[in-house]
């Protein structure tokens, strides 16, 4: 019989070469083995979208994954606080009821609400992505990161190149406060605080407080001729109880006299003065938060990239045993 017509009755001689290596006259060496090896890495290989690694770290990054956990834990917890605040002060003032909410945007709770819930939410994702090396979670903790700092990088930016324009838009909206002193419960509150916590009174002087329909001396009201209790030098009397009563009739006073009562000076340039004193202070704790943010995103580098190489030798080990078990079957297949 020919050769091509006996062929077809024996054995495949590839089939023989893949099954029994020791029968194929070297084939390990040839190419066969470059698709045997892809087809095996192929089969071993896991595709999840956020993959949790559960390999062993080295010990550098084992003491990185818990200083990063406790890291955002804490700022988790504050930004907890500031959230709790905030609900607080909105539900203390009632600003979620009906016939209020149309005033929400103007809350100066609502930041504490809006800034709480960020803070906490990306120290949530570093927190818990770092306890369960989620590289999912540390990478929207990363990006969180990145945006924060650009937003403040680009916010200094801009506050320096207009702050003629931020100085004017404080003023109109200090003067708003004026006007609205007692019709808004939410511009009481800041005007009150400002004036308290600047020692000021006023927009530019405690005379601005005339423009008031109820501190203007032609008002037939109790506070005609009058400024709120937080201009006054000491508004509580006798160190215990709040006079709110204080700064009654002072705009009928003359300036020398006046001023063993309320602050004469206005917020705005007593404002201006405070920033130029403490300039030093503001940018070192600018300076300090950045180095916060850029630790924080230097820390969980480090921990994806320790992650990512202890994915690779666990990968790595586990591919060589499947092809030495793999090798081993196959010879016992053979004998």
């Amino acid at each position: 019989m020919e050769v091509d017509e006996t062929s077809a009755l024996l054995p495949k001689a590839d089939r023989v070469d893949i099954f029994c290596p020791s029968n194929a006259q070297g084939s390990l060496l040839n190419p066969s083995r470059g698709r045997e090896a892809w087809h095996l890495r192929k089969r071993t290989r896991k595709w999840r979208l956020c993959p949790s690694s559960h390999h062993p770290l080295d010990s550098l990054s084992h003491c990185v994954k818990y200083l990063t956990f406790v890291w955002n834990l804490a700022f988790s917890i504050t930004g907890l606080l500031i959230l709790a605040i905030g609900i607080w002060g909105l539900s203390d003032k009632e600003s979620l009821a009906s016939e209020r909410i149309t005033y929400l945007g103007s809350d100066p709770m609502l930041f504490f609400v809006l800034a709480g819930l960020v803070a906490s939410t990306i120290s949530l994702l570093g927190c818990l992505g770092a306890l369960f090396e989620n590289t999912c979670l540390l990478k929207l903790f990363t990006g969180g990161i990145m945006m924060f700092v650009i937003l403040e990088t680009l916010g200094g930016i801009v506050f320096f190149s207009l702050r003629r324009q931020i100085k004017t838009s404080l003023q109109e909206s200090l003067t708003v406060a004026v006007l609205r002193y007692q019709d808004d419960p939410d511009l009481k509150f800041i005007m009150d605080e400002i004036q308290m916590g600047l020692q000021c009174c006023g927009v530019e002087s405690y005379l601005d407080w005339k423009t008031n329909l109820y501190f203007n001396c032609s008002s037939p009201g109790v506070q005609a001729c009058g400024v709120p209790a937080s201009c006054c030098l000491d508004p509580l009397e006798n160190g215990t109880i709040p006079n709110s009563q204080c700064g009654f009739g002072t705009l009928a006073l003359e300036e020398f006299v006046a001023q063993s009562t309320v602050y004469l000076g206005g917020c705005v340039p007593q404002l201006s003065r405070w920033l130029n004193n403490h300039a030093g202070v503001i940018g070192l704790y600018c300076v300090l938060l950045i180095v916060i943010e850029v630790g924080s995103l230097i820390l969980t580098a480090k921990l994806l990239a320790g992650i990512a190489l202890a994915r690779t030798r666990d990968s790595s080990e586990r591919e060589e045993t499947y092809l030495l078990s793999y090798h081993q079957r196959q010879k016992g297949f053979c004998s």
